[in-house]
């Protein structure tokens, strides 16, 4: 396949080769073109996720999908498709695990006899309202039981079909047991839409800042990743847009190709930008020591050199500039109700 044709609608332009797996399939060209999304039903033992990250403010992360149909390039969750026998290429995009299991699992995590109520993550790995959630309903089922339970909950996601759920998100915010963050990597829209395709678009995430912010539901964003070369030039123009939108907070993260994410980035970065692609494969390495990929715990999120020195610089200027007097507010555990008090709601 020729790295100039892109691939218009996907982020990875082949299958790459499984690290575990001796054969890849690789389809035809028009077979590929016809091959439609398959979603299949898994049904896991478990479904909440102990975080053992020392430099990842989280306790808990939950994941109703394994594979994320938003087809982002840069996405950290792609090597995890490799466990399950598939590639971190198309096959992260088009074959999606569905666990419908979910909300009763975590009903079930909830009502342990020692349980102690520490906020979970919705998601810690692949995007818990990707389209497929419009039909699944997995997450906003898994709401209802956090409402329920007056369990703390944080959203982080790339689509504006969060609020589809606001009927759940308004009463859960009333109790201080919700946030929501939203990924903004760019405002570039033809960037946006070669990137991450089948995200919500800048203009509906702001809008959905905007909502969400209106209806006293904490919000805030992630910039995420920092890609030098392609988008660190919007930095500034990010955090004036979603303060002014209503987000109260932001973070951010510089570009890392871990594993199987590398070749899968190089070659979309190839295929859609063949003019810049080698200065921002050099520009990444800058950060990396000379690589493309860093797994150091807190080093990851630091990088090294000028380059990484300067995106600080930008965001720490960013933080003075427009949100030196907002806060967000720490979600609450006193009220939870867990397999005692729920007991005691059958008497």
């Amino acid at each position: 396949m020729s790295l100039e044709n892109s691939k218009n609608g996907q982020g990875a332009q082949r299958n790459e080769i499984n690290r575990f797996e001796r054969y890849t399939f690789e389809p035809e060209e028009e077979e590929f073109e016809n091959t439609k999304i398959k979603f299949t039903e898994v049904f896991p033992k478990t479904i909440v996720n102990t975080v053992k990250s020392p430099d990842l403010a989280m306790d808990y992360s939950l994941n109703p999908y394994q594979g994320c149909e938003h087809g982002c390039s840069y996405c950290l969750a792609r090597p995890t498709h490799e466990y399950w026998g598939f590639s971190a290429g198309t096959d992260f995009e088009r074959k999606i695990m569905v666990k419908k299991n979910a909300p009763e699992l975590l009903e079930k995590f909830f009502q342990k006899r020692n349980y102690i109520a520490k906020t979970i993550m919705l998601s810690g790995n692949t995007d818990c309202y990707q389209p497929a959630e419009r039909h699944f309903e997995i997450t906003r089922k898994i709401l209802q039981l956090c409402l329920d339970y007056r369990h703390p909950v944080a959203i982080l996601t790339k689509n504006a079909l969060v609020l589809r759920d606001l009927d759940l998100l308004k009463p859960l915010a009333e109790q201080n047991l919700v946030s929501v963050s939203l990924s903004i990597p760019t405002m570039n829209e033809e960037i946006r839409r070669k990137m991450e395709p089948r995200t919500s678009t800048a203009k509906n995430k702001l809008k959905a800042i905007e909502t969400l912010a209106e209806n006293n539901i904490p919000v805030g964003v992630m910039v995420a990743p920092v890609i030098p070369g392609l988008t660190s030039d919007e930095s500034l123009n990010i955090l004036k847009s979603i303060s002014e939108a209503g987000a109260q907070k932001f973070g951010y993260s510089l570009v890392r190709l871990n594993d199987t994410v590398e070749p899968v980035f190089v070659n979309w970065i190839n295929a859609n930008f063949p003019d810049r692609a080698q200065k921002v494969l050099n520009l990444i390495r800058s950060m990396r020591g000379g690589n493309l990929g860093d797994k150091r715990f807190h080093e990851r999120y630091k990088g090294e050199g000028n380059i990484a020195e300067m995106i600080h610089n930008t965001f720490a200027l960013g933080k003075r500039r427009f949100f030196a007097d907002k806060e967000f507010p720490q979600l609450s555990t006193e009220n939870f109700t867990g397999a005692k008090d729920q007991q005691l709601k059958l008497f």
